[in-house]
């Protein structure tokens, strides 16, 4: 009998002063710092429905497809890697409007809930630091 594998979903937020648009297009541009793309030492990027990407980053590769891209609204592609004991789990992002700026929320689900699967949070924390961040400079910078 198969047992069911426990897992777990990684939801972490950001309120980045920037319109919806943009900050969907910089989540997908690799140039942009903060997202995962940018620090990359291979990547191979096909963000379309049914395009794939691979991720190289310290010596780890990631591997996924876009399932739904919504242009300026949801990205949601499928993620695999040895953390996540080579199980597809699934990332969401969605860029709601909220003022003048965007609330970005990633929710990573199907993670195993291994040490693997729960250093996801760290990780896009990280990620989602360094890109809110870079708004936030260009922000102070227009005033």
């Amino acid at each position: 009998m198969n047992e069911a594998k426990k897992t777990i979903e990684v939801k972490v937020e950001r309120t980045i002063p920037a319109s919806q648009a943009e900050v969907f297009d910089a989540w997908l541009d690799p140039k942009i710092p903060g997202n995962p793309w940018n620090m990359a030492e291979k990547l191979l990027l096909n963000p379309h429905v049914d395009g794939f990407f691979y991720w190289l980053i310290r010596g780890t590769s990631h591997y996924g497809r876009f399932t739904e891209i919504e242009r300026p609204g949801r990205i949601q592609h499928t993620w695999m890697s040895r953390s996540t004991s080579g199980e597809e789990s699934t990332v969401t992002v969605t860029f709601q409007k909220k003022g003048e700026d965007t609330l970005m929320t990633l929710v990573h689900s199907g993670l195993p809930d291994t040490d693997g699967g729960r250093g996801h949070e760290k990780g896009w924390n990280y990620f989602l630091d360094i890109f809110s961040e870079k708004f936030a400079d260009a922000s102070r910078k227009k005033e």
